[in-house]
């Protein structure tokens, strides 16, 4: 991932809903889910959702598809692991180091932030 693609990523996703937008769909795994079904889970308003999707997907880090009258989003991993491997490509000066070594996605529940 270059440089223009991390800051577009970023922007993305620096804003509440569609980091919970893009975090709900991490989980949800490559099958990916309706869009309806993303509004209920997250009390969002359909036409604010679609305002958040299109922002998240011209950042290449969603994909859409239509299945029916359904439109269903998924996360694409591969942009999700380019812009944490651009983040981490110089850490700890490009030696193997703990911080890089031991960053494991979580599995079963969502991790939380600090408030």
């Amino acid at each position: 991932m270059d440089k223009s693609n991390a800051v577009a990523a970023l922007a993305a996703l620096a804003q509440d809903n569609r980091l919970d937008v893009f975090r709900l769909l991490v989980e949800a795994g490559p099958e990916g889910m309706p869009a309806g079904e993303i509004a209920d889970a997250l009390d969002l308003a359909p036409n604010t959702l679609t305002f958040h999707f299109d922002r998240l997907r011209v950042a290449g880090l969603v994909s859409v598809r239509r299945e029916g009258r359904s439109m269903i989003y998924a996360a694409r991993y591969e942009a999700m692991n380019g812009l944490i491997a651009f983040l981490t490509e110089n850490c700890c000066q490009g030696a193997d180091c703990a911080p890089a070594a031991s960053c494991k996605p979580a599995r079963g529940k969502r991790a939380r932030l600090p408030a």
